[in-house]
């Protein structure tokens, strides 16, 4: 394809990628980055649904509202529509779809290549799906759902959903827009060209894939034609390093610009390094206790009060969780609309004892599940200490991550300690999972949900309430709502969100603009600058 490298500069880039540097700086045009990048499966953005390769798609991409790298906090922005307009009923939003973009292929980027990426996710329906879906697409009805005129794309919802909450699902990556013409050319059968864009691209973002070779490294090359501008750094290079004292090491050679997969220990060494600094974002991933509804004990609310107290919450994120996580105890991430800083806990042992003993709870024994993970073993073993002291014992069995997810999403683990990533930006992704369960009996089977998983029967009001707030128009107003729903969920409700995780990238001291995607998106390298 046309923007592939030359060969002279793949050879380039794959020497920079595979092979051990023995120089210490890498070329000043050149961003090589260090991470685990082995979850890769697709690069198709109807298929992709994995981290890292949602990273290559939010390079190589554009959508109809998207991010600004330098300022997360505005929120969505215009990107290739340049406006749109709600209708008086709220059934229905007409993007307007900006001139004198082109995608890689130097075709031009239409309303009919965004209608057509959209339906194609709905007709494929592979995992991200449901990020679209839930506003009423289905394979039988997408094509008159989802329509363009000119340069008009409109989408007709089956409610009138708060605009916020559509326009944030459109920032997913799974909303990418494809050049429908590229895409179809390579088409097998009616795959509308998925086994082709799982190892390619056909996208108009500031970045072109120039090569991807599996447990190894990811090439981009800037787009010099790019609607925002060239991107300053001209080549990107990914390389797959699993380690972290591995890329710590790299990082201090000055073979590599950034590691993105650092330990505590390996972020404290290098915090004294000379020419290397460490940048902090917080990330969507919250770090949640969940209290079974079916176990006798725990469904106690006495007990689950007294849980609340039971989390050394300071003392494990100024130890072994130290800049991995931090305090965080309600279920929307800071980052999110409507996310809500409150944090009611404390680590009180003779508060949970109290609340115990005015319940008449003299004692108790929980055997538990967790995952073999080392920050996971090492909350559950402090939990474990601090419920000794209030007369509760914790027997833990550790297992894998397969086997403790399955017994999980059966409604077998008495107490689950562990991770929500958010599917998308909106607050709806964390609120429909932690605050929503209409039917808690076990014939439901809605693995989907954290309330479900835990047996917590979500009072109506709180069903209603999550509902309602995808329906408010007004953004305020919508934020608001969110706030008193979590403050409700904190009040009473069996899963307790614990920590906010937090991306320590370690990088290169003239290595500015640097954007891992906070909590909301994606990494972003358009933007990134090399100073002198």
């Amino acid at each position: 394809m046309k923007h592939l490298l030359t060969p002279r500069a793949l050879l380039l880039a794959s020497a920079i990628a595979l092979a051990p540097a023995a120089y210490a700086e890498t070329p000043a045009d050149t961003l090589v980055v260090a991470a685990a990048i082995d979850d890769i499966i697709s690069l198709d953005p109807a298929q992709t649904f994995e981290f890292s390769g949602n990273d290559v798609n939010n390079n190589t991409y554009d959508r109809l509202v998207d991010f600004d790298p330098l300022d997360m906090d505005k929120g969505f922005q215009p990107s290739l529509a340049e406006s749109w307009e709600v209708s008086e009923d709220g059934l229905s939003i007409t993007f307007t779809i900006r001139d004198g973009v082109t995608f890689h292929s130097g075709n031009p980027v239409r309303a009919e290549d965004a209608a057509w990426s959209l339906q194609r996710v709905v007709k494929l329906n592979k995992t991200p799906a449901f990020i679209l879906t839930q506003f009423g697409f289905t394979p039988e009805n997408v094509e008159e759902k989802i329509t363009f005129d000119g340069n008009k794309l409109t989408l007709t919802l089956d409610q009138p959903y708060a605009p916020t909450f559509v326009l944030n699902c459109l920032t997913a990556d799974v909303a990418s827009v494809i050049d429908k013409e590229t895409v179809m050319s390579h088409a097998e059968g009616d795959d509308l060209g998925n086994t082709w864009l799982n190892t390619n691209e056909a996208g108009s973002g500031a970045f072109t894939l120039a090569a991807w070779q599996p447990n190894q490294a990811v090439q981009l090359a800037a787009y010099e034609d790019y609607w925002q501008g060239a991107p300053a750094m001209k080549r990107i290079v990914v390389r797959n390093v699993a380690e972290s004292s591995a890329q710590r090491l790299l990082l201090e050679k000055g073979d590599i610009d950034a590691a993105r997969n650092l330990t505590p220990t390996d972020v404290e060494s290098l915090s004294s390094t000379d020419g290397v600094k460490i940048q902090d974002e917080p990330r969507g991933r919250i770090l949640y206790m969940g209290l079974n509804q079916k176990d006798e004990l725990l469904s106690n609310p006495a007990v689950i009060e007294a849980m609340k107290y039971l989390v050394d919450y300071e003392g494990i994120t100024n130890s072994f969780l130290k800049g991995m996580f931090m305090t965080h105890q309600s279920f929307l991430p800071k980052g999110y609309l409507g996310a809500l800083e409150e944090q009611p806990w404390t680590y009180d042992v003779e508060k949970a004892k109290q609340i115990l003993a005015d319940a008449g709870i003299e004692g108790g024994t929980i055997t538990t599940k967790v995952r073999d993970l080392r920050e996971y073993v090492d909350v559950a073993q402090a939990l474990q200490a601090s419920m000794a002291q209030a007369g509760l014992t914790l027997n833990i069995e550790q297992m894998t991550g397969a086997q403790v997810l399955d017994a999980y999403r059966a409604r077998e683990v008495p107490i689950f300690l562990g991770e929500w990533g958010p599917d998308y930006s909106d607050p709806n992704t964390n609120a429909a999972t932690f605050a929503y369960n209409p039917d808690n009996s076990d014939e439901a089977r809605a693995t989907g949900l954290l309330a479900w998983r835990n047996a917590y029967a979500v009072p109506e009001e709180m069903n209603e309430a999550t509902v309602a707030a995808t329906l408010e128009q007004d953004g305020e107003k919508r934020a608001q709502m969110y706030m008193d729903i979590q403050r409700q969920y904190q009040a009473e409700a069996p899963i307790v969100p614990l920590f906010q995780r937090i991306e320590n990238t370690g990088l290169q001291e003239n290595v500015q603009n640097w954007n891992s995607g906070g909590a909301v998106a994606s990494v972003i390298y358009r933007q990134v600058t090399k100073g002198e």
